[in-house]
């Protein structure tokens, strides 16, 4: 009976370490899968991918093909509540869900109407940098087909399971929420939020007509 036992014993400490490095792997398969890096991946390879068909999607089909990647990798809803500024508490729930939509609708846009072709461009992160106090930058390059790299650099928070863009930075250096943020506020002063739901309504129609 004592081989029998030890053969037994043997196969539950074998099955629980394969179940362990189950486990294991799995832990760092999904670890892996919501770093930074894997977020900005995900949107360069599909940018790329609209690119190549960008003549035949036309504008329209750009933005349906890029709007689902594009939610899942910005936090509109942050970046909606930092480019109003204070004046966000003032408005009402439905007045700050009509902005969230109508500036996620005309940032979708934006991408549909800027990544209209291919030329043999290509995408590379070349680092990632740690900012205060728990967020990282990607540091990106467009790199032309002339070979002269743009630098894009997404500033990346940490929100659930998942790293989200909550800013962006063109050149490197022009941060895109100090833009809106000051376009916002103006338009905010004038008009109050219903004038800036309609202006970032028609900006995005404007986008998808083409304009």
């Amino acid at each position: 009976m004592a081989p029998i036992k030890k053969s037994f014993a043997m196969g539950v400490v074998a099955r629980a370490l394969i179940a362990a490095c189950i486990c294991a792997f799995s832990g760092a398969a999904a670890l892996a899968a919501g770093t930074p890096e894997k977020t900005i991946d995900a949107l360069n390879a599909k940018l790329l991918d609209t690119m190549k068909q960008a003549q035949q999607l036309g504008v329209q089909g750009r933005f349906n093909a890029l709007a689902p990647v594009l939610a899942k990798t910005y936090d509109i809803a942050s970046m909606s509540r930092m480019a109003v500024g204070q004046s966000w508490e003032t408005l009402q729930p439905e007045q700050q869900a009509a902005v969230t939509d109508a500036f996620g609708r005309m940032m979708f846009a934006t991408y549909a109407k800027r990544f209209d072709g291919f030329s043999g461009e290509s995408f590379q992160i070349v680092g990632i940098a740690e900012r205060a106090p728990a967020d990282k930058m990607v540091h990106t390059q467009i790199v032309q087909s002339n070979g002269k790299p743009v630098a894009i650099n997404y500033l990346m928070r940490k929100t659930g399971p998942d790293w989200k863009v909550v800013d962006v930075y063109l050149d490197g250096t022009i941060s895109e929420l100090a833009s809106r943020r000051a376009e916002f506020t103006s338009i905010m002063r004038a008009g109050g939020p219903d004038a800036l739901i309609a202006s970032l309504r028609k900006q995005g129609d404007r986008l998808l007509a083409g304009r």
